[in-house]
């Protein structure tokens, strides 16, 4: 599988090449940038590596380096500061975004190739690359909600002493402020989370809110975010690269499920070497129905205004 990362010379872009190479799946690694002495010595710096990790093509290269790509992930996109949400962004991330659908554009993709867009806001750019028409819609989809999860997993992990491996619990809905935490199917190795020594739903909720407000603290921290956002990349390319099928929370066009339809967020979904294989309707509370149906407006409401 051939992987491209426009915006590879930057923070995600580069951790997310590093994760790939690790986990060592996928033959041919590609790195875009405006920057492309950064690109170069990002690639450059990887394959140093190569003996220790796998065997795998990894260059820099403008866009015509990226023709014959299985896989298309964007990643590339002006940094949100500490005090800003995700949807802002919006106004200062969509001609850029635009332009980079446009240069995609003349690539000559294969017909099976997946987009993968990671640049914030990501569903409002998710719906942006499915109404551009740049690929079929199946194909288009975005990381979601799927580093929230795994941060919500890790910090539910340590704030109740259990295994992260062990937590299964989602968040669903927008990645950004209106995303809502599913706590009605949350559980630690098939055990209720709510039956775990020590649960309260202060102490959740206090965790849910860590989790929402992790990304503005590592940027406060360290500048921005990288490594979480690259395990999280890796993993959905993963299942791409093998057809696993795996559930994944990506964010998609949804058609219907709880009740949501024409916006892209994030659902429990089956991702595979096509992109979307489907979207699995979740079992889930009526607060938790009206929160998702919620966030879905939220979304729909700054998308109306594009």
């Amino acid at each position: 599988m051939k992987v491209s990362i426009v915006g590879g010379g930057g923070r995600v872009g580069s951790d997310a090449a590093f994760c790939l190479q690790l986990g060592g799946i996928v033959r041919e690694i590609v790195l875009v940038d405006m920057n492309q002495d950064m690109a170069a010595g990002e690639a450059l710096d990887l394959r140093h590596g190569s003996s220790l990790t796998a065997s795998q093509t990894i260059v820099a290269g403008d866009y015509d380096a990226v023709k014959g790509s299985d896989c298309v992930i964007v990643t590339a996109g002006l940094r949100r500061k500490p005090d800003e949400t995700r949807l802002e962004l919006i106004g200062r991330n969509v001609d850029l975004f635009k332009g980079i659908l446009g240069s995609l554009k003349k690539c000559s993709l294969p017909k099976n190739c997946v987009l993968l867009v990671v640049s914030n806001p990501v569903d409002i750019l998710t719906q942006l690359a499915v109404s551009g028409g740049i690929l079929p819609q199946d194909q288009v989809l975005g990381l979601g909600t799927v580093l929230d999860t795994c941060r919500f997993r890790s910090l539910l992990a340590e704030e109740f002493g259990v295994s992260a491996r062990d937590v299964h619990a989602l968040i669903l809905g927008e990645h950004g402020d209106s995303m809502v935490p599913i706590w009605s199917s949350a559980t630690v190795n098939g055990a209720s989370i709510q039956g775990l020594p020590g649960f309260t739903k202060e102490k959740a909720n206090a965790v849910f809110e860590a989790a929402k407000k992790a990304g503005a603290e590592v940027i406060r921290l360290k500048g921005g975010a990288g490594r979480a956002v690259g395990v999280s990349i890796a993993e959905v390319v993963h299942a791409m690269a093998l057809n696993s099928g795996a559930l994944l929370p990506v964010s998609s066009m949804q058609s219907g499920a709880l009740g949501i339809d024409g916006v892209c967020l994030s659902l429990p979904t089956r991702v595979g070497r096509s992109g979307v294989l489907g979207v699995v309707e979740p079992k889930v509370s009526e607060d938790e129905r009206k929160a998702l149906q919620a966030s879905a407006k939220s979304l729909l409401e700054v998308w109306g205004q594009i």
